[in-house]
């Protein structure tokens, strides 16, 4: 009989479902081979040696093997688990948001190095480095959407052209930029900004990937941009997440 061929690659778990005789069900996003279905036999069993692997939001080294349009785990081994995130049920929501989200924009079997970057960079900012959810989320969402084909137009206002748009508004739906008294018939769609948040946004959508989260705002500012990315994900993806709304049960009411 011809060896079976392996495939070595890793990636994270944006999804499990456990289903019968102790199996589960994965959605792995890989560099390589992008976001692929994955079968864990018998990885619900004490004795399976590579459980750990099969959680989510979970980093490992996977040793697979194709039938069909599934792979099947011969072997895995942890690479990150974001324990950090485990400690802290805010931190681990919005993780699982983000892995929600990932998953929704990315095509089966595309390979999407940068995406995956990016979630992975997401993760370790909340587990490892503590950066506050209020600055992950919005940051995380508005750049993702961009590697998704969702850019906005952030650079000046659309109507009139200037780059220091006053009373500036985020339109959610065409994806651009406007001053408050441009293109009036548009408010219904369009999202408050103020000037600390367009920078904010500015700087997440054209800076540096390294720097994606290395900026501070004031409490209205980032409400402002928390309310565009949100608004932005909903009316371009049109759809809602799961996980978000579990995220959003959490946060304790403003007074």
């Amino acid at each position: 009989m011809a060896s079976v061929p392996y495939i070595v690659t890793k990636g994270v778990v944006l999804r499990e479902t456990e289903t019968k005789d102790a199996d589960k069900i994965l959605t792995v996003l890989t560099a390589e081979r992008g976001k692929i279905p994955v079968i864990a036999k018998g990885v619900r069993r004490k004795s399976c040696k590579y459980a750990a692997c099969a959680q989510i939001l979970t980093y490992s080294e996977w040793t697979l093997f194709q039938r069909g349009e599934w792979f099947y785990v011969r072997e895995a081994s942890v690479e990150e688990q974001f324990m950090g995130l485990w400690a802290d049920l805010e931190a681990l929501a919005l993780g699982c948001y983000l892995a929600e989200l990932t998953e929704a924009v990315t095509a089966p079997e595309i390979p999407v190095p940068e995406t995956l970057r990016l979630l992975l960079n997401g993760l370790y900012a909340l587990s490892a480095l503590h950066k506050p959810p209020a600055i992950v989320k919005p940051a995380f969402e508005l750049r993702l959407l961009c590697l998704a084909g969702y850019e906005p137009l952030a650079d000046s206002c659309a109507y009139c052209g200037t780059p220091d748009p006053e009373n500036p508004m985020l339109d959610v739906v065409q994806g651009v930029l406007r001053c408050g008294k441009c293109g009036v018939g548009e408010r219904l769609k369009s999202l408050p900004l103020c000037r600390d948040s367009l920078a904010a946004l500015r700087h997440i959508v054209y800076g540096e990937a390294k720097r994606l989260y290395s900026f501070t705002l004031g409490p209205e500012a980032l409400g402002r941009l928390n309310a565009a990315a949100e608004a932005f994900v909903s009316a371009q993806l049109e759809r809602g997440f799961r996980t978000l709304d579990f995220y959003k049960s959490l946060q304790l009411p403003s007074n």
